[in-house]
């Protein structure tokens, strides 16, 4: 059964070659990395580092979405620091994460609502619902 609903509005497309000690690379090129396994000396990023930017940025999108149908301005400072744990035990590999989300200014209740309405509203958000453990702390 899908869950999806609408158009499609982008996708995005990538090649990867040598899993997590490999490379990666969009189609159009704008992104373009080398990939090496978490704690590893060296150059690359890892999915786990490429995960949290995506869903951080993503998250703070979607803040912007819920507080102009709240009618909240959100601060210019407004940031969102993603941490994302790659976890293995007797089941395999698992992640879980916490988004610390800071709202300077805002009331800790306005900034809470916002965070909370977000995570309803965040693609990131909405596709780890259930499958991952995940925390939002109002920094």
């Amino acid at each position: 059964m899908s869950t999806q609903a609408g158009k499609v509005i982008y996708t995005a497309k990538t090649h990867t070659v040598g899993g997590r000690e490999g490379a990666s690379r969009s189609s159009d090129g704008r992104l373009d990395v080398r990939l090496s396994l978490p704690g590893a000396p060296g150059n690359g990023t890892n999915p786990e580092q490429l995960f949290a930017a995506g869903w951080s940025a993503c998250f703070e999108g979607a803040l912007g979405v819920v507080a102009k149908q709240m009618k909240v301005a959100l601060p210019a400072d407004t940031a969102i620091d993603a941490e994302v744990d790659l976890h293995a035990g007797d089941g395999g590999y698992s992640l879980s994460a916490r988004l610390n989300i800071s709202l300077p200014g805002l009331e800790r209740s306005v900034a809470q609502a916002l965070a909370e309405a977000a995570h309803q509203t965040c693609p990131y958000s909405k596709a780890t619902r259930g499958n991952i453990d995940v925390t939002l702390n109002i920094v």
